[in-house]
């Protein structure tokens, strides 16, 4: 097949940003500001592992030549893991793109990638249908930060409204009072540009699931535990940027996670009934990351990642890819059930099959 790679490196985020905002920004630029964009190493483990697949290949950044690229390099699928850097809609628009120029693609449609991306709709969603998530409120800048916080329960975390991959998740998001509450916030405001989302801390443990499939073919990868004792002591038990991105590092990484989680039989069938039911009425497509943790018995869903992280080693600590080998996957693998669940859900007539030996060849 002819598929295109449509993706957000870092540098393209960065040029991104200084298009922008040039030299004219008043601030400088956030140390979290392209966690989200994926590194060269990614983005060429994921081409070149499609590519020893059988497959022709571009990798197409998505900036504003995206539209002439895909017009030009014509792909009968494009495989899609471009974030976007700014607003609620940035992960939609290549989808967006690509229904205009009627080309298929992975993954969820762009209105779920819309409402997923913004933690207080898909909050609501969740609630309106009785999905457990922590209780919240949404915090605009400019408001009385201590009348929102009235009545309150603590403690809290607080999150940027539409950012993911841990940014503007830190050591010092989980707050104890609301006393202290407010310099925080006005200091998130400052630095990220946008409403804030509060919800009540839960203590209990936190499992992200891996989930790929479509309709009644739907499956539940094995379930990745975050391991809190790992972290340095004095940190706070959540998987914050620093534990992302700064402590836990390929060169030394720590021991954050077990795959398959540690649960009781009944404690998983409750975890994987949440996150079926969050799948559905939520309108995920294909593959998806969702983040649970427990309030003593009941799962919650803390974030839903309806463009996971793919990073290729072992060592990254990457979560889907890390459930996709427990169950089996090579990485390989892995990218090739994605590129057959969404052809299948296209009803695409001329997907080339894979031979196995192919995909045993792949990390």
């Amino acid at each position: 097949m002819r598929i295109a790679v449509t993706h957000s490196s870092k540098k393209g985020l960065l040029a991104e940003y200084m298009q922008r905002f040039g030299g004219h920004s008043d601030q400088a630029i956030p140390d979290d500001m392209f966690a989200e964009g994926d590194s060269q190493e990614t983005i060429d483990a994921v081409i070149q592992t499609i590519q020893r697949l059988g497959h022709k290949v571009v990798g197409i950044e998505a900036d504003n030549r995206v539209v002439q690229r895909l017009k030009a390099e014509k792909p009968q699928i494009v495989f899609n893991i471009a974030e976007g850097l700014f607003g609620d809609f940035r992960e939609s628009y290549i989808p967006m793109t690509c229904e205009r120029l009627g080309i298929p693609y992975t993954g969820s449609d762009p209105l779920t990638l819309g409402i997923c991306l913004n933690k207080s709709r898909t909050k609501e969603i969740l609630s309106h249908y009785a999905i457990p998530n922590a209780p919240f409120r949404l915090i605009y800048p400019h408001e009385d930060i201590q009348a929102r916080l009235e009545d309150f329960p603590f403690p809290a975390i607080v999150k940027p409204l539409s950012e993911g991959s841990s940014k503007g998740i830190f050591n010092d998001s989980v707050l104890f009072a609301p006393e202290s509450a407010a310099e925080i916030i006005q200091k998130m405001f400052a630095k990220y540009q946008q409403p804030l989302v509060i919800e009540k801390f839960l203590d209990g443990k936190e499992l992200t699931v891996a989930v790929w499939g479509n309709g009644d073919e739907v499956e539940v990868l094995p379930i990745v535990e975050i391991c809190f004792d790992a972290l340095p002591s004095g940190a706070v038990p959540i998987y914050s940027y620093e534990a992302k991105w700064i402590w836990d590092r390929p060169e030394k990484p720590l021991n954050l996670f077990v795959c398959p989680a540690s649960l009781s039989l009944t404690a998983e069938k409750r975890v994987e009934a949440v996150v079926r039911e969050a799948w559905q009425v939520l309108g995920i497509k294909d593959w998806c990351r969702i983040d649970v943790r427990f309030d003593g018995e009941i799962p919650n869903i803390l974030e839903v990642n309806p463009l996971p992280g793919i990073l290729p080693k072992h060592e990254d600590n990457s979560c889907f890819p890390k459930a996709a080998r427990t169950a089996g996957y090579s990485y390989g693998a892995m990218l090739e059930k994605i590129i057959d669940i969404a052809v299948k859900r296209w009803g695409m007539k001329d997907a080339v099959r894979v031979p196995e030996a192919a995909l045993a060849d792949c990390i």
